[in-house]
């Protein structure tokens, strides 16, 4: 038996000799393949959701959280529409080849920038095993090899998912290094994984901030940021109340455990009295605990809600719960300078009536993405009209927000002559 470090290198070759093949693939047999690999995991329902079962068990035995335990299960239903997830990046536009630009020099050189895939791309990610499926069929359609390391806890889930997939890809006369997860269990293996410069072209951990700040500190592999959510929602004075309840109502509660969920609230001083009573009402309903300053204690004690005094590890929190920080601020521009301080530049939303405060407030916050009079719930690949996703970048270099597929692309800049030499 290999070491385990041998064992990684050793995936990681064969998934970069795998991607040199992709990259010759036409749409239609990236289509027919993805399509092949929809059909074969719904034939399979039955092996995955027996592997699945024996994950659950092994982690409710162990005590995981019920929403951890959620996230992991597969179930018939759910595994279907992974399947449709799968039929639906197929019909997607294929933007290998796409021309990002073109044009003619005066000598008469064709320059052209063109999309190409990236490679070899790394995911390194949590409990949700769709994630192991999405991911694959992503990389499969812009011809990037997929070299998979999900958590232990969905261990077995995944290796029939991946089996699936292989299987499909051999009966489809593609390369079943295409997809790849990485052997090993242990931290060890990821380390490895995380240092296969040359090998891997780039790695993309989704999951909690200290899974992502692991692999940011530990890797010499390219790594693209996601997901990590400190989202706020800023209730501007001139805000439509009603509009500002439904808002904040399905920011906060719609999901509450992903990163795109609201997890401050802020409000101008100007609209609280008539702003922040019916809110917390509305709040109460869905079981919100507010963290709240001065003001917001005032208020919370007029309705019947969970209220803690706000701190600062609540500004700084992702909760992943039915908790909100929240205060009320003097101006426009405090409520920024709060959202700059403690933003994990993903989404920040204003509520306004008025057109110069949203153009302000656009201008000054730095995230990912900014929501003027929408629920931040609406960062997100599908939604923006991607129709999938590989994770949502907080970062600003490559790419920036929903990552769909041409951000698993890059560019290569092709310059056609006839014998022109430089002088």
């Amino acid at each position: 038996m290999p070491d385990i470090r041998t064992a990684v290198l050793d995936a990681a070759t064969q998934a970069r000799a795998a991607s040199i093949d992709l990259r010759l693939l036409t749409r239609d047999r990236k289509d027919a393949a993805l399509r092949a690999i929809a059909d074969g995991l719904v034939s399979a329902i039955a092996t995955i959701v027996a592997a699945n079962e024996r994950d659950v068990q092994r982690a409710t035995e162990s005590g995981t959280d019920p929403a951890i335990i959620d996230r992991l299960t597969l179930d018939a239903k759910r595994i279907e529409a992974i399947a449709d997830a799968v039929r639906d990046v197929a019909a997607l536009p294929d933007p290998v080849g796409d021309v990002v630009r073109g044009y003619r020099l005066p000598n008469g050189l064709e320059v052209k920038q063109v999309r190409v895939p990236l490679g070899v791309v790394g995911m390194i990610y949590e409990a949700r095993p769709n994630v192991t499926v999405d991911a694959a069929a992503l990389c499969l359609k812009s011809g990037n090899a997929a070299l998979l390391r999900g958590s232990s806890s969905a261990r077995e889930t995944n290796l029939a998912l991946v089996e699936v997939m292989r299987a499909v890809l051999v009966q489809q006369g593609l390369p079943e290094n295409a997809i790849t997860l990485v052997p090993g269990d242990s931290h060890e293996a990821v380390t490895h994984l995380m240092t296969a410069r040359g090998l891997v072209d780039v790695l993309i951990p989704r999951g909690g901030a200290s899974l992502i700040q692991s692999v940011v500190d530990g890797s010499t592999v390219p790594v693209i940021e996601t997901g990590v959510g400190n989202c706020h929602v800023y209730i501007d004075d001139t805000a439509d109340i009603d509009m500002a309840i439904d808002i904040i109502v399905n920011s906060k509660t719609q999901r509450v455990s992903v990163c795109n969920a609201a997890e401050t609230l802020l409000v101008h001083e100007a609209i609280a009295d008539r702003f922040v009573p019916a809110a917390l009402v509305a709040l109460a309903e869905r079981g919100v605990t507010i963290h709240g300053d001065d003001a917001f204690a005032k208020y919370a004690a007029q309705v019947e809600i969970e209220f803690k005094p706000v701190t600062d590890t609540d500004w700084a929190a992702e909760y992943y719960s039915l908790d909100l920080a929240a205060g009320v601020v003097p101006s426009l521009d405090a409520a920024v300078g709060h959202i700059r301080t403690w933003s994990s530049g993903h989404t920040e939303a204003i509520v306004t009536g008025s057109q110069q405060a949203a153009t302000r407030f656009v201008a000054c916050v730095d995230a990912a993405a900014v929501m003027v009079n929408a629920s931040t719930r609406f960062t997100d690949g599908g939604e923006f009209g991607f129709g999938a996703e590989i994770g949502i970048s907080t970062q600003k270099l490559h790419a920036r927000g929903p990552m769909g597929l041409p951000e698993l692309t890059s560019t290569t800049f092709v310059v056609t002559g006839d014998g022109q030499v430089r002088s």
